[in-house]
């Protein structure tokens, strides 16, 4: 069992480092207290991994995830049917949802990701999927053309729900202004809700192992060993100010407008928080060299010098 005097420093070693300015060593006074997170479901495989174990030997914090839609996050943590100590979401909108519906404060970036076109080993088109990601790779655009290939199956999220639905829309957006192909959307995925894709499968990795449908986008963090091909920098949403650098770009969806977001991760601590002091040690954490170091890993990208969120 480790001992109070071990507890303590670690503790005091942690607060010499910097990352705890203006805490207490009563933060490790626990084995590992609580702490609850809400994040986007694209998170969670850190949270309930390497994140876990490495807050419980580095914070004394025992992480609890709760995840899903970030979309869906925001909206119980507002409404009050989800409690927790830090939210995660993917994009910004989520996270202003929560800030501005006075749940939070201030959010900083801990990491980014790029999305990707996951393709089924056993689709008829894996061959050309396969070239394609080559042609990619050198900065070609034959993934353009294999996309619109006639009977392709692809399957998406939600869009009016989920920020990775949107994603391949606001993608697909970009791509059509740079390569100047006006009908690229609706070619490669019809209507915003088109019911052939949205939904169209319960368990979307599962169908393309079996070679059910044959492509679905996904974020790089969670391609596993899938076959995928690169999109563009310019394309794949991993750069920053995309709002303002594409202002004619923009998606209505139940009488709400989107626009093109920057597949970043943003942490908060909750104002409810129950463990507000093991929230604000974590965020930190979150921010400095172990936890970005375990993020590298898990193949997600540097933040970079994008700025925190205000509401």
């Amino acid at each position: 069992m480790t001992s109070r005097r071990q507890l303590l420093l670690a503790g005091s070693s942690l607060l010499a480092s910097g990352l705890f300015r203006g805490f207490t060593p009563s933060l490790f006074a626990q084995q590992a207290a609580a702490l609850d997170v809400a994040s986007a479901g694209s998170f969670r495989a850190m949270l309930e991994g390497p994140l876990k174990a490495a807050a419980a030997q580095s914070l004394r914090l025992d992480l609890r995830a709760h995840s899903q839609g970030a979309d869906a996050v925001a909206k119980s943590l507002l409404d009050g049917t989800l409690a927790a100590d830090v939210f995660i979401p993917i994009t910004a909108s989520p996270m202003l949802a929560v800030m501005r519906g006075g749940a939070a404060v201030v959010a900083e970036p801990i990491a980014r990701t790029e999305l990707v076109i996951v393709y089924s080993p056993k689709s008829r088109f894996a061959p050309q999927l396969a070239a394609a990601a080559e042609s990619s790779a050198k900065g070609g655009d034959g993934w353009l053309q294999v996309l619109q290939s006639p009977g392709l199956r692809l399957a998406r999220s939600n869009p009016a729900a989920d920020p990775g639905g949107r994603a391949i829309l606001f993608a697909l957006m970009l791509a059509a202004k740079k390569y100047n192909q006006p009908k690229l959307v609706e070619t490669v995925l019809g209507d915003a809700m088109n019911p052939a894709q949205v939904g169209a499968v319960k368990n979307p990795r599962q169908a393309l192992e079996s070679g059910e449908i044959d492509v679905m986008a996904s974020y790089k963090t969670s391609v596993d060993d899938l076959p995928c091909l690169a999109l563009p920098a310019d394309v794949n949403l991993s750069g920053n100010d995309l709002k303002a650098k594409h202002p004619d770009v923009s998606l209505t969806l139940g009488g709400k407008v989107f626009y093109p977001e920057s597949l970043m991760f943003y942490a908060a601590v909750l104002k409810k928080a129950a463990n507000p002091a093991g929230a604000a040690a974590f965020v930190a954490w979150l921010k400095g060299e172990e936890a970005q170091g375990i993020l590298r890993s898990g193949g997600f990208d540097a933040p970079g010098d994008a700025a925190p969120l205000h509401p």
